[in-house]
């Protein structure tokens, strides 16, 4: 009974650790600048303050931004804007997504 309890709290804790690490991994923040000012500016504005009716990003943690961009990218309705960003996430790479995150986590409000 206490292997088994030892072996589930070990499972859990690997597991955390595994996706912590996938989600604080760190992008390249040079790289997803020159990104956000080829796909993002458009909409969401120099320096992430946002548009009309297109949020404002500056502020947000990378996790956010990962999770928003791969929500996205799978299809996912989140907001009015949705249809906009699916297709524009579809078309990024993890590696993308994680140097976007790293420029956008990094502009100030």
């Amino acid at each position: 009974m206490i292997m088994r309890s030892l072996f589930a709290v070990a499972f859990t804790a690997s597991i955390a650790f595994t996706v912590n690490v996938a989600h604080s991994a760190k992008g390249d923040a040079k790289a997803g600048e020159a990104r956000y000012a080829q796909t993002c500016v458009n909409c969401h504005g120099p320096g992430g303050q946002g548009m009309a009716s297109f949020p404002k990003l500056a502020g947000q943690s990378a996790d956010y931004i990962i999770g928003r961009l791969n929500q996205y990218r799978a299809g996912e309705t989140i907001g009015p804007n949705s249809a906009l960003m699916i297709p524009m996430a579809t078309g990024l790479s993890d590696e993308e997504i994680l140097n976007l995150a790293a420029y956008i986590s990094t502009v100030s409000q």
